[in-house]
């Protein structure tokens, strides 16, 4: 007699049905025992009576399911993964195989399959921390989260720079994605000039302490910041641009362009590979095209249909806002210094009349420098360039500093004054 295989469900069910077959037992309080209705209970006891234990097994157990998946397309989905997306995540490899390879199973059964053969490996999750969760804004265009993230964003094919990301708030749409050598205060005008020509003015934009966005220092007597009432550069554009600024005291204030970076250093930097992109001029020529398919996959609808950008006012000109203006004092000479240069003004008018008069710098996203006297442009030409040291941006400081490892301490020379005796002993 052959073994008869069965569910700890299935043995208790047959001293039930024993019960019934022997008239101890009333069909309506075995049904209500075993949870099932009166007619599953005289088909089970049909069963019983006709096959006795094996009719009470499932008849598909042992059996093939009709869903089960193709061992081949597993085995060739395993090795094209290993092949082309050995660093993806689970889900973009998924989404990959999905699009381009014709893998027509769930991501969960490729995830099982790459356990099985050791391709990925499920990492423990990290404890959770709780912070209070802050809702949505309403509206489109109501508050605006942005931030640059510095990162190997071509890994070892190019230079490290930095990616400029504007995310809605209400939405979590990508608005404008900008590729920079770094996070400076014309990178954020141009990316914000784009963003003003293509939506209209938010109300407000919600970013970090940087020091683009905010003078984090006490001391206003710097040339820089006499003349703004503590504010940057940046900051006089936006309260011109009447664009309130927040400031965020945490990182996990601002999560959603947090985490949104954490998905692009993931997602885009592949995407980049995948391309053979390499510079900032062919990235930020992709962007557009990534956008429309992350806004697609992962934006949600607002609470409200209003849409509150601003067009800008009639004496609102971009030209004119979003440059840089610095303050400085005309020597007894008619010189002035600015950026590692010295500029000389050229003037038919006497000397003296000009002594120790306040101008006005601009400097544009390109670099180009005009001097104004009131609303009077100056005429200037360069008599001294000075070495120009590199600046670097206090977030890549900061990721230098948290990479470095433990300092080797070093010894002094043998004819260090340290290692000499102690003559006045």
């Amino acid at each position: 007699m052959g073994e008869i295989h069965m569910s700890h469900k299935e043995v208790n069910r047959i001293s039930i049905l024993e019960k019934l077959k022997k008239k101890e037992l009333k069909q309506r309080k075995a049904a209500q025992v075993l949870g099932v209705s009166v007619r599953q209970i005289r088909r089970l006891l049909r069963r019983y009576k006709a096959q006795g234990a094996s009719g009470i097994t499932h008849a598909l157990r042992g059996t093939v399911s009709n869903h089960h998946a193709d061992t081949d397309a597993l085995s060739r989905a395993v090795v094209t993964v290993s092949e082309r997306y050995a660093d993806f995540t689970v889900t973009m490899a998924w989404e990959k195989l999905v699009k381009f390879h014709g893998f027509y199973y769930g991501r969960e059964t490729l995830r099982m399959a790459l356990i099985a053969a050791g391709v990925w490996k499920p990492t423990r999750q990290p404890a959770l921390v709780i912070h209070s969760i802050r809702e949505r804004r309403a509206c489109e265009g109501e508050l605006v989260q942005i931030d640059g993230s510095p990162h190997a964003w071509f890994e070892d094919r190019g230079e490290t720079c930095t990616l400029l990301v504007y995310i809605d708030d209400a939405t979590g749409k990508l608005k404008i994605l900008e590729f920079a050598p770094s996070e400076t205060t014309n990178a954020y005008f141009q990316a914000t000039r784009r963003y003003i020509e293509r939506y209209g003015k938010p109300l407000a934009l919600y970013s970090d302490k940087h020091g683009v966005f905010r003078v984090n220092t006490t001391k206003n007597n710097s040339a820089s910041t006499e003349d703004s009432n503590g504010l940057t550069q940046f900051g006089k554009a936006m309260q011109e641009l009447h664009i309130e600024p927040i400031f965020a005291n945490s990182p996990q204030a601002k999560g959603r362009v947090e985490r949104v970076n954490q998905t692009l250093q993931d997602r885009l930097v592949k995407e980049l590979r995948l391309r053979n992109i390499s510079t900032i001029p062919e990235a930020n020529q992709y962007l557009p095209e990534f956008m429309d398919a992350f806004n697609a996959q992962f934006s949600v609808q607002p609470k409200s249909t209003v849409n509150m950008h601003r067009p800008l006012g009639a004496t609102e000109d971009l030209d004119r806002i979003l440059i840089q203006k610095h303050t400085r004092v005309l020597s007894k000479t008619l010189s002035i210094s600015y950026g590692n240069r010295i500029y000389q003004i050229d003037t038919d008018r006497p000397t003296y009349a000009m002594r120790h008069a306040k101008v006005t710098i601009q400097e544009d996203s390109d670099g180009n420098i005009s001097i104004l006297y009131g609303k009077q442009s100056l005429t200037y030409y360069i008599i001294s360039i000075q070495p120009k040291t590199a600046i670097i941006d206090t977030k890549q400081v900061n990721s230098i500093v948290d990479n470095l490892s433990t300092r080797i301490p070093t010894r002094p020379a043998i004819h260090h004054p340290w290692r000499q005796p102690n003559l006045y002993w």
